[in-house]
């Protein structure tokens, strides 16, 4: 019976890392595509659009923060010591934060003309 759960531990640990992996692929994609954009317009010699900039990594950066801190979650109930808990809370708060900050400016970017 233990060797199942060992297991099904296993399991869920190989699928935490491969969501982590997604969300840092998200995050790597959104600044290669930013990057990308303003080395086009560097050699255009045309000035960035800087809000439509922000409108298109911004989700990119929620939905990886999403998943993080979905990861984080599912990381300390394979773990659940006192510190995993504490280190969980300060994650969930800041990464919160972040995203409700980031959330508002898209929501305000939206709104204004470019």
């Amino acid at each position: 019976m233990f060797e199942n759960i060992i297991n099904w531990v296993t399991v869920v640990s190989w699928i935490v890392t491969f969501f982590e992996l997604v969300g840092a692929l998200l995050i790597f994609y959104g600044s290669a595509r930013v990057a990308l954009e303003l080395v086009t317009n560097a050699f255009r010699r045309k000035a960035p659009n800087y809000t439509a900039i922000r409108l298109n990594y911004t989700p990119k950066i929620l939905l990886a923060l999403d998943i993080f801190v979905a990861n984080d979650l599912v990381r300390t109930v394979l773990t659940p010591t006192l510190d995993q808990a504490i280190i969980l809370a300060f994650v969930v708060g800041i990464r919160t934060v972040v995203g409700v900050s980031l959330n508002m400016e898209l929501k305000g970017s939206t709104n204004k003309e470019f």
